[in-house]
């Protein structure tokens, strides 16, 4: 594999941080995105037995804002509960855009390396057969090995580039449609909340002792 690697050129070192950030970011995403940690289960009707009991405080509140995204976003809309609807909705909405940006952290970073992985390969194989080119000015044609470094550099750049793009990508839009996924969980977690404070809609609660949240 070394060798394979030392065949490729400088060219492998950047792809080789490439994949190394692929890792990384698909690693912290995963444990960030964990669903019962953006979600706990339970949650909106711990919150929502706080209400009807009157057991609202600012220690809950601050409680409830450092549990999970979920709490940060229903926390957003409790410090507003004596207010408007509106007031109450464009304060979830002005956080949970905050949540959101917060879970989509490093995407971008991994979609820049699933578009540069391949064009560093492209790049490695126009280096690779510009050696060769130049192999044939100088020697010709005659010994076939002058000529197999740069083609050998060529075709393996050219795979390294294509295989840590490939993976980029398939983790980009794996991790983005997770990130989608929990956004509506989220939505229908606040609308919830919010028609229960409303009237509109029963939301059974459970005791506000039997869910612990923790700072």
């Amino acid at each position: 594999m070394y060798e394979i690697f030392r065949a490729g050129g400088w060219i492998m070192w950047p792809l080789l941080v490439c994949s190394v950030l692929t890792v990384i970011i698909l690693i912290d995403r995963l444990v960030a995105l964990r669903k019962d940690k953006v979600i706990p289960p339970k949650l909106t009707e711990t919150v929502w037995s706080w209400i009807k009991n009157h057991q609202i405080d600012e220690e809950r509140l601050r409680a409830l804002h450092n549990s999970s995204p979920l709490g940060r976003v229903l926390a957003a809309g409790l410090v507003h509960r004596n207010q408007s609807t509106e007031v109450i909705k464009s304060s979830i909405e002005d956080t949970g855009r905050h949540v959101v940006h917060e879970m989509e952290k490093y995407l971008n970073t991994l979609g820049t390396v699933a578009e540069t992985a391949p064009l560093l390969g492209l790049l490695g194989t126009v280096w690779g057969m510009i050696k060769v080119f130049n192999a044939i000015v100088t020697q010709g044609v005659g010994d076939p090995g002058v000529l197999a470094g740069g083609i050998s550099q060529a075709l393996i750049t050219t795979a390294a580039g294509l295989s840590v793009a490939i993976v980029a990508k398939i983790a980009y839009r794996f991790l983005h449609g997770r990130v989608s996924e929990i956004v509506v969980d989220m939505e229908k977690e606040s609308i919830r909340l919010l028609q229960s404070m409303e009237g509109k809609l029963p939301l059974a609660g459970i005791e506000p002792t039997a869910t612990k949240l923790s700072n």
